[in-house]
C-alpha cells in the first residue's frame, strides 16, 4: 500500500532524511517513532505530496507521489500536527467546507459529514463554534475531516499532542477502531501511543530507520540481559552474596521496597529455580519471584543513544 524507497530530503547542506525505505501494507497500523527532529514530519510531508524528495522515490497504492500528486492525495487522509481550522466556523460548515475542496459530490456531502461526526463523536457539537470547542473536540475534528470521502490511508502526525489523559485514551480507542478499516500511519515521540496502538514500529533517528518491527520484536531482539525481580525474609547480605554466587547472574540491586532484589542476568539464563532453591535451602521466606520486561522506552533510548555514538565515532 506504502512503499518509500532510498527516500532522501536535504534542506540545504542538512540532510532531514537519509536514503529511507520502508513499506506499510494494506490493513496495517504502523508506528513512526522517533524524539523531535529525526525527520518523521518531513516523510510525512513527502507521502501527502506537500514537499517533494531530493531523491528516491514514494508511492501509494501504486502511485507516485511526484507524477500522481492528486491521485494521491485524493487516497488519503492527513491529520497534521497543527491542524488549521477556522475558529469562527461550525464544526458542520467546516465539515461541509472541507468536504467540497475534497471532492465530494455535492448530493452526497451532508450524508458524508453526518458519517465522518458519527464516526469521529463530534455530531453533540454539530453546531458548535470551532474556536469554542475543546481541545480534544478540535484532535476529534481533525480526524473527521481526514476521514472524508473514505479515504483507505490515514496519516496521523502526533494525534493525541496537548490532550489530557482522558482525551488520549479516547482519541487511542478511536484510532485503533479505525486500523480495522484503514492502513494508518501514526507519527509520534511518544512511546505509550505507538506500544498500545501499532502494530509494527520504524524507528527513525537523525534522518535515517534505525529499527522496524513489532513491539514485542524489537524488545526480544535488543534485549541483552534480563531482570528477575525477587522479595526474600531473610539477612541483606547473604541474601546478596548467595545470588551473586548464581551462574548467570550479573549483578543485585536493591528493588522497591524491603527486602526486595532486581537481579539482573544474562538473557540466555534462566536462573529463577537456582535462586528459589537458594532461598529455601537458607531458610528464608520467599515473598514474591517474577521476571520483569525491558520497556519500549528502554529499547528506543537504546537505538537512539546507540546510533548518535556510531554517528560520532564516524
Amino acid at each position: 500500500m506504502i512503499e518509500v524507497e532510498q527516500l532522501t530530503k536535504l534542506y540545504g547542506p542538512l540532510p532531514a532524511l537519509r536514503e529511507v525505505s520502508f513499506r506499510v501494507e494494506q490493513g496495517e497500523i504502523v508506528g513512526f517513532l522517533g524524539p523531535n527532529g529525526a525527520g518523521k514530519t518531513t516523510a510525512l510531508r513527502i507521502l501527502t505530496c506537500f514537499i517533494p524528495p531530493t531523491s528516491g522515490f514514494a508511492r501509494i497504492a501504486g502511485l507516485d507521489c511526484q507524477e500522481h500528486p492528486l491521485e494521491v492525495r485524493a487516497k488519503i487522509g492527513y491529520l497534521p500536527e497543527n491542524i488549521s481550522l477556522y475558529s469562527d466556523m461550525t464544526v458542520r460548515r467546516f465539515l461541509a467546507f472541507a468536504a467540497s475542496a475534497k471532492g465530494v459530490p455535492r448530493s452526497g456531502r451532508s450524508a458524508e459529514v453526518e458519517r465522518v461526526m458519527e464516526r469521529s463523536s463530534i455530531k453533540e457539537v454539530a453546531s458548535r463554534i470551532i474556536g469554542h470547542l475543546s481541545k480534544g473536540y478540535r484532535q476529534r475534528l481533525g480526524i473527521a475531516q481526514a476521514l472524508l470521502n473514505d479515504p483507505p490511508i490515514l496519516i496521523l502526525d502526533e494525534p493525541t499532542i496537548g490532550l489530557d489523559p482522558a482525551q488520549i485514551v479516547e482519541i487511542r480507542a478511536l484510532i485503533k477502531e479505525l486500523g480495522g478499516e484503514r492502513t494508518i500511519i501514526l507519527s509520534s515521540h511518544i512511546l505509550p501511543e505507538v506500544s498500545q496502538i501499532c502494530q509494527r514500529i520504524l524507528v527513525i533517528n537523525r534522518g535515517q530507520i534505525v529499527a522496524t518491527d513489532t513491539p514485542a520484536n524489537l524488545t526480544s531482539q535488543l534485549r541483552r540481559t534480563q531482570q528477575v525481580h525477587i522479595q526474600v525474609e531473610g539477612p541483606d547480605a547473604e541474601i546478596r552474596e548467595e545470588f551473586n554466587g548464581v551462574k548467570g547472574v550479573l549483578r543485585v540491586q536493591p528493588g522497591d521496597g524491603p527486602g526486595s532484589y532486581l537481579v539482573e542476568t544474562d538473557r540466555h539464563e534462566d536462573v529463577r529455580p537456582v535462586l528459589a532453591r537458594k532461598v529455601v535451602a537458607r531458610g528464608w521466606q520467599l515473598r514474591e519471584m517474577r521476571t520483569q520486561e525491558v520497556s519500549l522506552e528502554e529499547i528506543f533510548m537504546e537505538l537512539v543513544t546507540d546510533e548518535g555514538a556510531r554517528e560520532e565515532m564516524e
